[in-house]
């Protein structure tokens, strides 16, 4: 009894040894998951960071082209929190060990085509264009953020929350589409154009390998467009983002009173 006692100690002690090794294992695979998490969240964040910035220069613009000094205060100080916004977001990729700056020059340039195919003609047209095709990349960032780290989805909602210009656009739109149906028609048509360019502009964002794996973790069916490893060819963007987008884009419309 004494010898089979003896004998089942290396055994205890084997089994030990194994266990430690399969919970080191664990262990590693669980952080490199945190890591491949956190370096896809700062793409993302990147990207909410980036539509910021080009907002800035925008409303900026705007601000210069006013009718009005009334809408050109307005629109100067709407570029003012842009910045605020951006900033906070660049602080969140600085959190999760990312670098703000080269994150950030990433997504340089990304709607120069969309403002190259979408030049307006009037101010109704400008506003419009920030209302209707600037808030399809809106509504992108909070799908896409809804497989985010509750930290950082719950930042881009609070970036994307602001309504201050929404609230501005639809209010001059309102008044300059009041009794003029030649008008409105053609701003009806000017949204079709701005959503089909906008929807453009996503399909290439949603491919991004990184931007595409937290669409996957967001619930976004067929969303992932890669292998494991991060490599392979990007797929068509799953149906439902653009149902979902197409969608808040009628809403929108809607508060406008015209045909999406």
């Amino acid at each position: 009894m004494t010898t089979s006692a003896g004998n089942a100690r290396p055994l205890r002690s084997e089994s030990t040894g194994s266990d430690d090794r399969s919970a080191n294992r664990t262990g590693k695979d669980a952080a490199a998951v945190r890591s491949a998490e956190a370096a896809d969240a700062v793409e993302v964040l990147a990207l909410v960071a980036s539509l910021e910035h080009q907002a800035f220069a925008r409303l900026a613009g705007d601000s210069r082209q006013a009718p009005g000094l009334e809408q050109s205060l307005a629109l100067s100080r709407l570029a003012a929190r842009c910045t605020e916004r951006r900033d906070r977001v660049l602080a969140r990729i600085e959190e999760l060990g990312g670098d703000a700056v080269a994150a950030l020059g990433r997504f340089d340039g990304l709607l120069d085509d969309f403002d190259a195919r979408t030049p307006p003609s009037t101010w109704a047209e400008r506003l419009l264009k920030a209302y209707v095709g600037y808030g399809v990349a809106d509504d992108f960032c909070r799908l896409v953020a809804r497989g985010l780290d509750a930290q950082s989805a719950g930042l881009v909602e609070e970036v994307l929350d602001d309504a201050s210009h929404t609230e501005l656009a639809v209010r001059e739109l309102d008044e300059a589409c009041a009794g003029d149906q030649v008008l409105s028609s053609r701003l009806a048509l000017w949204g079709r154009r701005l959503v089909g360019e906008a929807l453009g502009v996503v399909q290439r964002v949603a491919q991004r390998p990184e931007v595409a794996r937290v669409l996957d973790r967001a619930g976004v069916a067929g969303a992932l467009p890669v292998d494991a490893d991060g490599k392979g060819e990007a797929v068509q963007t799953p149906a439902t983002v653009f149902n979902e987008l197409t969608a808040e884009h009628t809403r929108r419309m809607s508060r406008l009173h015209l045909t999406a």
